[in-house]
């Protein structure tokens, strides 16, 4: 399932710290980072700011909440796929498509960072500069495991063959939609083919 975000409960249900995350990123989408106020949040979730300072100590840490809990549960499905079974070829069509689904299944968390990250506390925004790399290192390593084994081209380093993909990846904010005609699994297959095709592995049937 891809639906990492807790939907559908009543407000008594809900745990607190989701709704302040669901009700701040609802409000980032619609009046952005700086046009919202912890008040307005507090309010939308139906909490005190005791409450919300008690799982929060700012705006900024709700700004990096809705980005880091997707980026976890994409370094921890990464880091599965990269242990797993399969070969490399396998493991890194599965990651490449897996990383394309899963922003395409939290693609409002994605947006309001990107569009909102430059306001954060430098800080925080060098703590998340740390936490993404992390993620596009693992990948690479899959690259690099490819390339010793002469599996897949050494004529691009695997450094730049990962900014450029994970280029096109951030890009996805500013054109796929929900609604549109490729599903974010479509698009995930798509995108992996061309990794592995650029690579000198071409396909992989999934």
């Amino acid at each position: 399932m891809l639906l990492y975000v807790t939907k559908g409960e009543s407000v008594k249900e809900e745990p607190v710290r989701q709704r302040l995350l669901g009700e701040a990123t609802r409000l980032f989408a619609e009046q952005g980072f700086e046009g919202t106020s912890v008040q307005e949040i507090v309010v939308a979730a139906g909490v005190t700011k005791g409450a919300m300072y008690h799982y929060f100590d700012s705006k900024d840490d709700l700004l990096h909440e809705i980005y880091g809990r997707v980026l976890r549960m994409q370094m921890d499905r990464l880091t599965q796929i990269a242990d797993g079974g399969g070969t490399v070829v396998e493991r890194l069509h599965r990651a490449a498509a897996d990383v394309v689904e899963t922003t395409t299944a939290n693609l409002d968390d994605s947006k309001i960072f990107f569009r909102s990250m430059h306001l954060l506390a430098p800080e925080t925004r060098k703590s998340v500069r740390a936490e993404r790399r992390r993620y596009h290192e693992r990948f690479r390593d899959l690259v690099l495991e490819g390339q010793r084994d002469g599996v897949f081209s050494e004529r691009v380093p695997a450094e730049i063959v990962v900014d450029y993909f994970f280029g096109s990846v951030h890009h996805l904010g500013t054109w796929y939609h929900a609604d549109g005609p490729l599903t974010g699994a479509q698009v995930g297959k798509h995108f992996a083919d061309l990794l592995l095709t650029s690579l000198g592995s071409g396909h992989v049937d999934q």
